[in-house]
C-alpha cells in the first residue's frame, strides 16, 4: 500500500506534469473508483471538464488537485492505485479506471487493480477538501506541532505503533515506516504511550522523519509491484529496510533473528532483543480497589 513518501512522490510528479493543464475530457471506465462522488459518474465528468488544474497538494496519504473554480479533484490511492501521465497514443493499462484528457495531448490516468482507492470532486476543496479536514498533519508538514504530538501520545495507554497509525493523531505513517522508525528507536510497538518519556517520543518522531525523508529521496518502497510514480517507475527504499519484511534474518544491530507478529490484519516486524515487549500492567488484587485513577479516555483511531 502506498505510504506518505510514495504519495508525495506522486504529488511531486503531478506538480511537474499536470499543473497548469486544462481538462478537455473525462472518461469513467468503471464506476467504483468514483463511488464517493455524490454526483455520480456523469456529474463527476461534468464537474471536471473544462477546468484548469492550478496546484498539486497532499495531506497524509490523500492527494488533491485544486481547480480554477475553487473545487478540487481529491484522490486516495488505496492499496493499488496509480496516477499515471501518459501520451494519448500509449496503450490502455489493464486496470485503467478513469481517464482525464489534458490540453497538451497527454492523459492523466487513474489505474487501480483492487479498486480500494478512488476519486471525487470536492466542492470548494481547493485549499483543503472538507472530506479530509479531520486528518492530522504529517511529520513532514512544516506546521506539524511536535509538542502537541508528544503530549497526546503520552496521555494515551494504547500501544505506540497503533498511535503512529492513527490518522487523527499523525497522518501518513503506514505499517512499513512505523516498523522502521520503531526499530531505530529501540521501541516495541506495544509499548503504551503513557509509559514513554517525552524524550523517547521526540526521538521516535525524529526517526519517523528520517525514515520518511530517506524513502522520499529514493522514490519510496516497491514491495508492491503495483506502486509506481507518475512515470511508471518503482521506488528503491525496500533495499534499505532494516525491520519490515526481515523475519528470521539477523538484526543489523545485535544479530538476533527478527520476528514477525500479526497486528491489525497486517504484520509487525521487530527485534526481540533491541525492542523487548513491555511488561504487563499490574492488576489490583481482588478487594483492594483501584491502585491509580484512570487516565484520559482513549482517542478514537481513524482509518488510513
Amino acid at each position: 500500500m502506498p505510504e506518505l513518501p510514495e504519495v508525495e512522490v506522486v504529488r511531486a510528479g503531478l506538480e511537474r506534469h499536470v499543473v497548469g493543464r486544462t481538462v478537455r475530457g473525462v472518461e469513467v471506465l468503471h464506476e467504483r473508483p468514483v463511488r464517493r462522488d455524490l454526483r455520480g459518474p456523469a456529474g463527476f465528468v461534468a464537474a471536471l471538464t473544462g477546468r484548469r488544474i492550478i496546484d498539486a497538494r497532499r495531506r497524509g496519504k490523500y492527494l488533491w488537485l485544486p481547480l480554477d473554480n475553487g473545487d478540487a479533484l481529491l484522490a486516495h490511492l488505496g492499496m493499488s492505485g496509480q496516477m499515471l501521465v501518459q501520451p494519448a497514443a500509449a496503450p490502455d493499462e489493464k486496470h485503467l479506471r478513469v481517464r482525464l484528457v489534458l490540453d497538451d495531448a497527454r492523459q492523466l490516468r487513474f489505474v487501480d487493480q483492487r479498486m480500494f482507492g478512488g476519486l471525487t470532486v470536492s466542492a470548494g476543496g481547493a485549499e483543503l477538501p472538507p472530506e479530509i479536514a479531520h486528518i492530522a498533519r504529517d511529520p513532514l508538514d512544516p506546521d506539524f506541532d511536535d509538542a502537541e504530538f508528544v503530549r497526546r501520545v503520552r496521555r494515551r495507554a494504547s500501544g505506540i505503533k497503533r498511535q503512529l497509525l492513527d490518522q487523527g493523531l499523525v497522518s501518513g505513517v503506514g505499517n512499513i515506516y512505523a516498523d522502521e522508525s520503531l526499530w531505530r528507536s529501540r521501541l516495541h510497538g506495544e509499548r503504551p504511550g503513557d509509559r514513554l518519556s517525552a524524550a523517547q517520543v521526540r526521538e521516535l518522531l525524529g526517526h519517523v522523519r528520517d525514515v520518511m525523508g530517506e524513502a522520499l529521496a529514493q522514490g519510496g518502497t516497491s514491495f508492491d509491484a503495483l506502486y509506481v510514480n507518475v512515470n511508471g517507475q518503482s521506488g528503491y527504499f525496500d533495499r534499505s529496510l532494516r525491520a519490515y519484511g526481515r523475519e528470521d534474518e539477523p538484526c543489523e544491530r545485535c544479530g538476533t533473528p527478527m520476528r514477525r507478529v500479526a497486528f491489525m490484519n497486517r504484520s509487525s516486524y521487530f527485534c526481540p532483543t533491541c525492542q523487548p515487549p513491555p511488561r504487563r500492567r499490574r492488576t489490583p488484587a481482588p478487594g483492594r480497589g483501584v491502585v491509580a485513577a484512570p487516565g484520559p479516555a482513549a482517542e478514537t483511531a481513524l482509518p488510513d
